[in-house]
């Protein structure tokens, strides 16, 4: 398997740098794929409270292990529910305050150019559609997606027949550009990504059977001494937040406050 990290520094960068959070703005860590969304909901909290958020986006897994290194967030929203109970059982979230806050879906996108067409069902060809070329994904054995990717396609009995052909990239984003550039035919990233990315297309959704339920859960950090921190998690269940969400093509899980 190759790693694929340059494309996921030319989106992101580095997650966080301690002079670009100021102290008195909300810090929010959060998964690559909510990067426009919450853009649209902070600029919004902003609007409504006269609060500042500074946001930064990478894979839940580095995210996750920054904070244990005590990278100075105030709210974490993950891709996945492991690495949120990692936190979690390091006592370094505050207690009571996790929500499961959104779900989403896994597909397969190609280039917007491409014509090729294909149904997800078990054992379906997707190494002979590959043929020698790559398939992107996030990383199988930490980025949410590509764990929810490896999942699916064991599930359907292909895994071990395109594990040697997967081009693994430092997050989902990262892995949905090579496709966008054509550097790899085909890639399984979220419903959500392939919408905001007019160089992709989606050629099939995953079956929701297929490999564990997406739930992205928030929280706030323990070590944040941020008093606007809960009340940013709050606004994230808000009416008007859950719009953004759902426009998106997020689900909203629970109610909104």
């Amino acid at each position: 398997m190759k790693s694929v990290a340059a494309a996921a520094l030319l989106i992101f960068g580095p997650a966080f740098t301690h002079a670009a959070m100021a102290a008195d703005s909300v810090t929010v860590f959060a998964a690559a794929s909510l990067k426009e969304t919450l853009g649209t909901i902070a600029g919004n909290f902003t609007k409504d409270t006269g609060k500042q958020v500074k946001l930064s986006f990478a894979a839940s897994s580095v995210l996750a292990k920054q904070i244990d290194e005590g990278a100075p967030a105030d709210v974490f929203i993950s891709a996945d529910l492991s690495w949120m109970d990692h936190l979690d059982k390091g006592g370094l979230l505050v207690d009571g305050s996790r929500v499961n806050l959104l779900g989403n879906r896994i597909v397969l996108v190609e280039a917007a150019s491409s014509t090729v067409t294909t149904r997800i069902k078990p054992g379906f060809d997707l190494a002979g559609l590959l043929g020698r070329e790559r398939l992107a994904m996030g990383n199988v054995d930490s980025v949410p997606a590509g764990l929810y990717g490896k999942a699916a396609l064991t599930t359907l009995g292909i895994w071990d027949s395109v594990k040697d052909k997967v081009a693994q990239a430092d997050n989902v984003r990262a892995a949905l550009l090579l496709v966008s550039r054509q550097e790899a035919p085909f890639g399984i990233v979220y419903e959500t990504d392939a919408k905001v990315e007019p160089g992709v297309k989606i050629v099939d959704r995953f079956p929701e059977d297929s490999h564990p339920a997406i739930v992205y859960p928030a929280a706030l950090v323990k070590a944040s001494k941020n008093p606007d921190a809960k009340a940013f998690l709050t606004y994230l269940q808000s009416g008007k937040s859950a719009q953004v969400f759902t426009d998106a093509g997020f689900t909203v899980l629970g109610k909104t406050q």
